[in-house]
């Protein structure tokens, strides 16, 4: 592409030299550059993509967008306000503005982004709609399915992505929005025709510096749609219900407990843990608008928690404003089995043990009252701490679980530092763990301590009776949590087939 036609789309400041020789690619990391690529210097957290322009040249950049200029690089630099901006621009127009050429629903949420993603993904593909898919456990393209590294990928390679979709024939597509996603552009100049607010708690508070930082990034995907898309909104979280005051798009809400949403549950049954609800929708303008029939209908989850709910009727909204009926959308979450490690039953005979995970207050409020509504002897939790996230995410994720310990009977929690498992970037910290004690001692709950993972998980197994729930619960420090409490059940179980044990990690994607 001409370098005129890509600059053409983004607001340069002012320019140093000019070329008028094709570009060939886009590039934003000085490792992948090849011969003639233009290179976008961007900032990130940790690092400044300024500091490899020379990098980038010795590879075969032969012009750089920039945000200060480089004197000691001899390559025409156009310098832009916001380098990451600038990228996500030129990435569109460089591969054509896929996401116009695709029906696109971009799902934010503190909890149950991927799960959501998954449910209307779903729902889609059981109505004859081949749909991509961007979120935190896989990418896919079509035939293709890559593991993901990122949430949200950088915006140059999320419209590459779209770009694939397109070519091979994909017409929908579904994608987790983070927050990180949302404040580093990563979504720019992508074309939304539908956007989801599930839920807003506090989260990555370290990363984003507070809460109302982190609040600005999640509204930003509301506050920008525009009057031609359509924002679901849950209208029992008061920051998801407020914005969807704040909006120009459409809006189309759900509750549980409030029951003025466009569209509310009724008759819940959580007491197996797998939910069964009606659908009632309200909004009998939308029911028109839509041709959405019946008005009321039964979904039955086989996935465990109160969590899934929510998930499930923004997943249920996506697919009705898609004209999906409503016997299509049942089969397709009766069959729907779960993502990974999102209160994911892993294994069902004398005791349940529930793999979650418990990232952070609201994650944990949740994942706890469907506890509570759930029939059961004994709780017995056994909980990874957040090694290198901060005092904040530890002491809330600590308060959470002693606010819930009388509701839930829990008068112990077996907690691990997993250094059998984590590595460098998520080595639990003197402090995390002291506050972690701190909040125990003060709520009068028993913080038994182990550094290894399997150690705590042997523990909890010897602590479980029949009827009882083992959860185990946590982010990073327990991902291999599963295959360890596995493997000890074998064990301790010879009696039991292998193929049931393990049943549960035969169709894990991206977790162990």
């Amino acid at each position: 592409m001409e370098l005129e036609k890509l600059i053409s789309a983004i607001e340069v400041i002012e320019r140093r030299e000019e070329i008028i020789k094709p570009i060939t690619g886009l590039a934003y990391h000085s490792g992948r550059v090849k011969s003639g690529s233009l290179f976008v210097c961007i900032k990130g957290y940790k690092t400044d993509g300024h500091l490899y322009l020379k990098q980038a040249v010795e590879n075969g950049a032969v012009a750089a967008v920039v945000e200060q200029f480089q004197d000691d690089i001899k390559v025409p630099q156009y310098r832009v306000n916001d380098s990451r901006s600038a990228l996500a621009a030129l990435a569109d127009i460089f591969y054509g503005h896929p996401s116009r050429q695709l029906k696109l629903t971009g799902i934010t949420a503190t909890n149950g982004k991927t799960t959501t993603t998954y449910m209307a993904h779903t729902i889609l593909e059981a109505h004859g709609i081949k749909t991509g898919m961007i979120g935190t456990v896989i990418y896919k393209t079509g035939s293709k399915i890559l593991a993901s590294d990122l949430t949200t990928p950088e915006s140059l390679d999320l419209h590459a992505y779209f770009r694939e979709m397109v070519d091979n024939g994909l017409t929908h597509a579904v994608m987790e929005v983070s927050s990180s996603g949302l404040e580093l552009k990563r979504v720019g100049s992508v074309a939304f025709d539908i956007v989801v607010v599930n839920n807003i708690s506090r989260e990555h508070i370290d990363l984003h510096g507070s809460f109302e930082n982190y609040f600005k990034a999640k509204a930003s995907l509301a506050r920008n749609a525009g009057a031609h898309q359509w924002a679901v909104f849950n209208m029992d979280c008061p920051y998801s219900a407020a914005l969807s005051r704040e909006t120009k798009a459409h809006v189309f809400t759900y509750g549980l407990k409030n029951k003025e949403a466009d569209c509310i549950v009724e008759d819940l049954d959580l007491s197996t843990g797998r939910a069964r609800f009606n659908v009632v929708l309200k909004n009998k303008a939308v029911a028109e608008q839509f041709a959405l029939q019946p008005d009321s209908f039964l979904i039955e989850l086989p996935v465990l928690g109160l969590h899934s709910v929510y998930n499930a009727m923004a997943a249920i909204l996506v697919g009705l404003l898609h004209g999906i009926p409503a016997a299509t959308i049942q089969k397709a979450l009766h069959e729907f089995r779960g993502v990974e490690r999102r209160f994911e039953l892993i294994f069902e005979d004398q005791y349940k043990v529930i793999d979650d995970h418990f990232a952070n207050a609201g994650n944990i409020n949740v994942t706890l009252e469907t506890l509570q509504m759930m029939d059961y002897k004994k709780l017995v939790l056994v909980y990874a701490i957040r090694g290198s996230r901060g005092v904040t995410v530890n002491r809330e994720n600590a308060e959470a679980i002693a606010a819930w310990a009388p509701k839930l009977g829990l008068e112990k929690v077996l907690a691990t530092t997993s250094t059998d498992y984590v590595g460098e970037k998520d080595y639990v910290t003197p402090e995390e763990c002291q506050v972690f004690k701190e909040i125990m001692a003060s709520a009068g709950l028993k913080a038994e301590i182990h550094e290894l993972l399997s150690e705590a998980i042997a523990g909890g197994l010897a602590e479980a009776g029949q009827d009882d729930v083992i959860l185990l619960a946590g982010c990073q420090g327990m991902d291999y949590g599963a295959s360890v409490c596995l493997e000890q059940i074998s064990k301790l179980r010879p009696d039991l087939p292998q193929d049931r044990v393990f049943a549960a990690l035969k169709n894990r994607v991206a977790g162990v």
